[in-house]
Formats: structure tokens, sequence, C-alpha cells
């Protein structure tokens, strides 16, 4: 299974990237970076490409993978709409029109998040803007998923590049485990995203839109 992935040096991309790396059946993964990470391995090739609202240039890349995983993104936290949405909305929307018209039919999956809306009316600006991105998403020509996870769990040595999450990660590491047990709907670890992201590439998924529950589900199935 040839993998597109996006997103790596993300939290939740570096623990999809880690599962597809690892997994056997994953004979390659193209990774589109805007710089280069220094992350080495035989499967991966990494592919800097500078304008992520643009991948007409690289298209031929595409050409042959059987899913494409979209982890990119942002926090919201001190962003203005139209920065927010260009990077949640036009960069996802580039990348997935062009793995369309490369791959049509084949897998494609979108981190959203928990609390997003599908009705694009809400109030609160990243959850419309996502809502917006999952229903554009979700119309391709594809076989189209989107992952709402909530709190997400690092594992495996994998940290956040954002310090206030690194900070909060640290400061609720010993509750974790207590959190899982009494709201396990409301934690997912960055090992299961990418398993269950893996599945559905290799097997679907019972919907197209899985929140935290979903997740884990399938990831442990």
């Amino acid at each position: 299974m040839k993998v597109i992935l996006f997103g790596a040096t993300g939290m939740v991309g570096q623990g999809v990237q880690r599962e597809c790396l690892l997994d056997p059946r994953v004979t390659s993964v193209l990774s589109l970076v805007r710089a280069p990470s220094g992350t080495e391995h035989p499967k991966l090739r990494e592919l800097v490409h500078r304008d992520f609202t643009d991948f007409s240039g690289v298209a031929a890349e595409f050409t042959g993978a059987d899913a494409c995983f979209f982890c990119l993104g942002i926090s919201s936290v001190g962003v203005k709409e139209p920065d927010y949405r260009r990077i949640t909305y036009d960069f996802t929307l580039a990348a997935a029109s062009t793995f369309a018209d490369a791959c049509p039919g084949k897998t494609f999956v979108y981190v959203s998040g928990a609390g997003t809306d599908s009705t694009e009316q809400g109030r609160t600006m990243w959850a419309r803007v996502k809502g917006a991105t999952e229903n554009a998403v979700l119309a391709l020509p594809l076989e189209a998923y989107a992952m709402r996870p909530g709190a997400v769990q690092p594992l495996h040595g994998i940290t956040s590049k954002t310090r206030l999450y690194r900070v909060l990660y640290a400061v609720m590491a010993p509750l974790t485990p207590l959190l899982r047990r009494l709201a396990p709907s409301l934690i997912t670890t960055t090992e299961e995203i990418g398993v269950a992201m893996l599945k559905i590439a290799t097997s679907g998924a019972p919907k197209r839109i899985l929140e935290p529950r979903d997740i884990t589900a399938l990831a442990r199935s």
C-alpha cells in the first residue's frame, strides 16, 4: 500500500507516520512538507513543496497512491478566521482535490476535531471552518472520511509543536490513564489514530465521520 501523508511534523501526523512505517502492508510513504524534517526511513520519501494551496506542479507524484492521510492543521487560538480558513480549508481542499483527480475513488482521511459544526452555521469559528472542510472533502469523488479526535494523548516520545499543548500534556499525563477509564469517548492516542487510519485504508469504516469513541473502537477491533 502506498500512502501520501500531510502534516507529518505535527503531533498527530508524527503518530500516523510512525504507524505507517511500522506496518508491513505499507510499502511507501510520501510525506509532503514545507521544509525537510530530517527523518529518514527506507519507506519514507519527503517532498518539499512551498505552496500548499496549489499542488498542480507535483500532481504526478500523487499517481498510484492507495490512501492519503491529511493531518495538517493549526490551533485557532489567536488566529483570525481568514488565516485559519486558509490553512484549514484551502490547504485541505487543494490536497484532496489533487488526490481525487490523480486517484479517484481511493481513500482520503481528514483529521478534523471533536465538536466540528457540520451545519457551518454555529458561533464557534474553528468549528464552522472545520465543518465546511469536512463537507467539501466528503463531497469529492473519493472514499473520504473525517476523523474527529478530542483530546489526543501523545505516545512513543511524540510531542506537540505548540508550547501550550506540551505543558498541558505534561501536567495531565499522570491523570490520563484514569481519564481514559472514566471518559473513554474523550481521549484518543496518536497510536490509535494511526492504526485506525490504516484500517480505514484497507477495510473501510462503518461511518464517514468518526468521533473519538469510533476511532478507539476501530483501532482496537
